[in-house]
C-alpha cells in the first residue's frame, strides 16, 4: 500500500496515507522524502524545506503561509501555518473545452420517479406540513403526533419498543445485570403498514423564523418554503400561519407562482387567528390533510430519463481523505450526470475559498462569473464585519483530521463539483433551472446547506463525510459517502457508499463513480432506502442571514 502521495505536481505539501514515523523514507512521485517527525494519516508534511512566509500549495492552489521554518518531512499544523488563499477577480479566462466523460453506456438508462405537470420528476412522494412562523411549531407537532404513528410513518418507534422492553423485563423481576444485556437487536421488531403506501412520508418542517427578524429574512424564508412546496418530491402541503407574522401567506403564494406558474398541487392554508379555538384549527387541518392524502396516494412511479435528476453535492464532517477519495468520486459521478443532461448543485460558498478563480474560469459567461464573484465577495465581507471570516470555517474535528486551514478544506471540498462548465450562479433560495453545474450561495453548515439545496429542487443529495454525520433531509434522499474504509466499518448504520478503496489502492475513481451513479439511480427509483431515510434523519434549518429585531 502507498504510504503518502502528492495530489498535484506543483504542490510543496504531501499527504500521509498511513502513520509515518520519524526517519521513515517515503516515495512520492519518484522523490524520496525522509520524515522528520511523526505524521498521522490524513495530515500534511513538507516536501522541501520551508521558510517563514513561504506559500504552501495543495491541490495546485495556495492553502496557507508558513509562520515558522520547517524542514523537509515536517508536520504541517495550526501553529506553523496560517490561512491564506490565492486572490481572484471577475476576469474570466474561459477554458478551451470540456472533456466530457463517455456516457454511451448510460444513454438508455432510466429511473422510476413521480412525474409532475411542469415536466419535473420526483424521486420521492411526500406530503409536508410547515409553519410560516415559529409560533405555529406546537401545532405542527400536534399534527405530527396525530399522524405519524397512526398512518404508519413513525421511523423511531423501535426505541420506544426498546424502553418498553426494559420496563416489562424490570417489572417481570429481571436483575440489573440481565437488563444490561438487552438491546434493540434482542427485542422483536414490528413495522407498521402505511395507510398510504404510495406516499413516502408526511414531513414536518419546524423552524425558528418567520417573525422578529428582518423583512429580507422573512422573504427568503417564504422563498425557501415555496421551493419545498413546489419541489417534485412533494405531493402537497399543509401550511399553518398565525396571521400576524412577517412571513406572510401572500408572500409565500407569490413565491410559489414565481417558481411554478399555475402551480396545481394542493396547498392547504390555515390562519390560527381566524379560528375560534386551537382545537378547531387542528381538526380542520387534520381532516383536510387526510382527505388530500387519499388523492396523493393515487400517483404511481413511472420511468424517467436521467436528465430529470438534479443532484445536490455536500460534504460534512470532512477529513484529510475527503478531497482525495470521496469528493473526487462524487465529482466524476456529477460530470457523468451532467453529460447525460442532468443538473448538479454545488453550494457552501465559504468552502470554495481559494478555488474561486478556477470556478470563475469555468463559468459559461461573464454574467454567471460576475454574479459568483459578487455573491461570494459580499458574503465574505459580511462575515468579516461581524468579527469572523471564511478562515474560521474549519471545525475542531476538521483540524484534528488534517484540514488545517479553510483553503485546505475548500480545495478538497470543491472536487465534488467535478470539472464541467458552470452554467448558473444562484442566490439563496433560488431554484436550479439550467442543466449542468449550478453554484448556490449557502453557508458551510451541513444542515443549512442541504436544506437550501433541497429548496433549490435537488431531488437527491450525495453527502460525503470523513468523520461521520447524522445529517439528512425531510423530502430529499441523502446518500452518505465515506472517505475511508475505516469509517464505513466503524459506522455502518450511517454510510451508504465507501470510497476508501481509493486510499488503499484497491480501486480507482472511474470504477467508483460508475458504481455511485448506479446507486443514485436505485435510490432515485425508490428501490434502495438510504441510511438517512431509515434512521429518520429529517433535518431542516433555514439560513438566517440578517439580525433579529
Amino acid at each position: 500500500m502507498q504510504t503518502a502521495l502528492i495530489i498535484d505536481p506543483i504542490d510543496n505539501l504531501g499527504v500521509a496515507l498511513t502513520q509515518l514515523r520519524t526517519g521513515d523514507m517515503v516515495e512520492v512521485n519518484g522523490k524520496i522524502i525522509e520524515i522528520a517527525e511523526p505524521i498521522a494519516p490524513k495530515h500534511k508534511f513538507s516536501l522541501t524545506p520551508l521558510k517563514e512566509g513561504d506559500r504552501c500549495t495543495l491541490y495546485g492552489v495556495t492553502v496557507g503561509i508558513m509562520t515558522e521554518d520547517l524542514p523537509t518531512g515536517g508536520l504541517i499544523h495550526t501553529a506553523n501555518l496560517r490561512h491564506e488563499a490565492d486572490g481572484f477577480s471577475e476576469n474570466r479566462q474561459p477554458r478551451v473545452g470540456w472533456n466530457s466523460p463517455d456516457v454511451s453506456s448510460w444513454k438508455n438508462r432510466t429511473f422510476d420517479g413521480y412525474h409532475r405537470s411542469n415536466g419535473s420528476v420526483g424521486t420521492a412522494n411526500h406530503w409536508i406540513v410547515i409553519p410560516m412562523v415559529f409560533c405555529e411549531n406546537r401545532n405542527v407537532d400536534a399534527i405530527r403526533r396525530a399522524f405519524e404513528r397512526t398512518l404508519g410513518y413513525e421511523r423511531t418507534s423501535h426505541y420506544e419498543d426498546f424502553a418498553q422492553g426494559l420496563v416489562n423485563r424490570y417489572q417481570g423481576g429481571e436483575a440489573s445485570d440481565e437488563l444490561a444485556r438487552v438491546s434493540c437487536d434482542t427485542l422483536s421488531k414490528t413495522k407498521a403498514k402505511p395507510v398510504f403506501p404510495k406516499i413516502d412520508g408526511i414531513k414536518f418542517l419546524t423552524h425558528a423564523m418567520g417573525c422578529g427578524g428582518t423583512r429580507n429574512d422573512a422573504n427568503a424564508l417564504c422563498g425557501l418554503l415555496a421551493g419545498y412546496i413546489t419541489h417534485p418530491n412533494v405531493a402537497g402541503a399543509t401550511v399553518l400561519s398565525l396571521g400576524c407574522e412577517n412571513a406572510e401567506l401572500k408572500i409565500l403564494e407569490d413565491e410559489i407562482q414565481n417558481r411554478f406558474p399555475g402551480f396545481d398541487r394542493p396547498v392547504l392554508t390555515f390562519r390560527q387567528q381566524e379560528f375560534s379555538s386551537e382545537q378547531a384549527l387542528l381538526e380542520a387541518a387534520i381532516r383536510q390533510t387526510f382527505l388530500n392524502l387519499i388523492e396523493a396516494n393515487k400517483v404511481e412511479r413511472q420511468p424517467a430519463a436521467l436528465d430529470k435528476l438534479c443532484l445536490g453535492v455536500e460534504c460534512g464532517g470532512s477529513d484529510g481523505f475527503s478531497g482525495i477519495s470521496a469528493n473526487p468520486t462524487v465529482g466524476k459521478a456529477s460530470d457523468r450526470l451532467i453529460a447525460l443532461g442532468g443538473k448538479v448543485i454545488l453550494s457552501e460558498f465559504p468552502e470554495l475559498c481559494g478555488v474561486e478563480q478556477e470556478l470563475v474560469n469555468r463559468c459559461v459567461s461573464d454574467e454567471v462569473a460576475n454574479r459568483f464573484v459578487d455573491l461570494t465577495s459580499r458574503y465574505a465581507a459580511r462575515a468579516k464585519a461581524v468579527g469572523s471570516g471564511f478562515s474560521q470555517n474549519p471545525s475542531p474535528g476538521n483540524i484534528k483530521d488534517g484540514l488545517i486551514t479553510d483553503a485546505i478544506k475548500s480545495a478538497g471540498a470543491a472536487k465534488k463539483g467535478g470539472s464541467s462548465p458552470i452554467v448558473d450562479t444562484l442566490d439563496y433560495p433560488e431554484i436550479a433551472r439550467k442543466p449542468g453545474l449550478n453554484l448556490l450561495c449557502t453557508p458551510g453548515g451541513d444542515v443549512e446547506s442541504t436544506t437550501a439545496m433541497a429548496g433549490s429542487h435537488a431531488n437527491l443529495i450525495v453527502f460525503t463525510t470523513g468523520l461521520g454525520t447524522p445529517t439528512g433531509n425531510p423530502i430529499c434522499p441523502v446518500i452518505k459517502v465515506s472517505s475511508s474504509t475505516e469509517l464505513a466499518e466503524k459506522l455502518p448504520d450511517l454510510i451508504d457508499f465507501n470510497t476508501g478503496g481509493i486510499i488503499r489502492g484497491e480501486t480507482d475513481l472511474d470504477t467508483l463513480s460508475d458504481e455511485m451513479l448506479d446507486l443514485i439511480i436505485e435510490v432515485a427509483s425508490g428501490r434502495i432506502a438510504t441510511r438517512a431515510q431509515l434512521l429518520g434523519q429529517d433535518d431542516f434549518q433555514p439560513w438566517k442571514r440578517d439580525v433579529s429585531l
